[in-house]
C-alpha cells in the first residue's frame, strides 16, 4: 500500500463528520479527526498514536504518517491555523479537499449549538484562505464538494470525489451501523446526529429554526461569509454516476 495524506477542510456544521464516518467505514485509511482544531481547543490531539501539542507537531506527524500509509484527516475552520498556511510542505504534499454547505444552514446549525457564535468562527473566510493557499502552492484548483449534493446524491458525489482524488470507490462505505467513535468523545454534543446515523442522508435538526438572514447579529455574519462560500462553491464537483 502506498502512502497518501488526504485532507478534508470544512466550515463547522457542513456535514464533514458524516463524510469522515464514511471514510472510517472504508477501512483502507487511518482516519484522524480534527487534529488542528483539537490542539487549539483542548491543547492536545492524537495523530497516528502520537500526542501533539501544537500545529507544528500535528503537521509533522500527519506528513510522517502519510508517507507510511493512507491517512485521511478532516478539520474545521472555526479556528485559524497560521502554521498550516506557512507550511509549503503540507500544502503541496497532502491532497487537500473541501466540503461546503450553504452559510444559511451552517450558521443556523452552529448557532443552535453555540449561541455565543462569533463571525469568524463561522469559518468560510478561513476555509477560503486555506483553499487559496493550496491553489497558489500547487498551481491546481483543489477538489470541492457540495454537502447538499452529498446527501441528495451520495453515491454519485462520492464517486466523483474518489475519481478526483484517485482513490477507489467503495459502495459498502455509504452505510454503517450507528456507533460512537472514540475520537468524538471530547466534543460529543457536536456529533450526536452522525452517531445516530446509519448512512449518508439528509438529517432533521432537533434545534429551533432560525431566520439567519433577518437576525440582527447572524444576518451580518451571513452577508460577510456568503461571498467566500460562493467563491468555493463555484469550483464544486459535479456528481457522476
Amino acid at each position: 500500500m502506498s502512502g497518501r495524506l488526504l485532507m478534508l477542510w470544512s466550515a463547522p456544521r457542513s456535514r464533514s463528520t458524516m463524510f469522515l464516518r464514511m471514510m472510517l467505514e472504508r477501512g483502507d485509511f487511518l482516519v484522524v479527526h480534527e487534529p488542528f482544531s483539537h490542539v487549539v481547543d483542548f491543547g492536545r490531539a492524537e495523530v497516528a498514536g502520537t500526542v501533539c501539542a501544537d500545529e507544528e507537531q500535528v503537521i509533522t506527524r500527519l506528513l510522517a504518517a502519510g508517507r507510511e500509509r493512507q491517512v485521511f484527516s478532516k478539520d474545521t475552520t472555526d479556528f485559524h491555523y497560521p502554521a498550516v498556511l506557512r507550511s509549503r510542505e503540507l500544502l503541496t504534499e497532502a491532497v487537500h479537499t473541501f466540503i461546503v454547505r450553504h452559510p444559511r444552514e451552517v450558521i443556523a446549525s452552529h448557532y443552535g449549538l453555540n449561541p455565543a457564535l462569533t463571525r469568524d468562527e463561522v469559518g468560510f473566510a478561513r476555509l477560503r484562505e486555506i483553499h487559496d493557499a493550496v491553489a497558489d502552492a500547487t498551481g491546481r484548483t483543489p477538489v470541492v464538494i457540495d454537502a447538499d449534493d452529498l446527501v441528495s446524491r451520495p453515491e454519485e458525489t462520492v464517486r466523483a470525489y474518489c475519481r478526483a482524488t484517485g482513490i477507489p470507490f467503495l459502495a459498502h462505505a455509504l452505510r454503517w451501523e450507528p456507533v460512537a467513535v472514540p475520537a468524538w468523545r471530547q466534543a460529543e454534543r457536536w456529533h450526536l446526529d452522525v452517531m445516530a446515523s446509519d448512512g449518508i442522508r439528509r438529517g432533521v435538526s432537533s434545534r429551533p429554526a432560525v431566520d439567519v438572514e433577518d437576525h440582527p447579529v447572524l444576518g451580518a455574519f451571513y452577508r460577510f461569509h456568503l461571498p467566500h462560500y460562493r467563491a468555493l462553491w463555484e469550483h464544486r464537483l459535479t456528481p457522476q454516476s
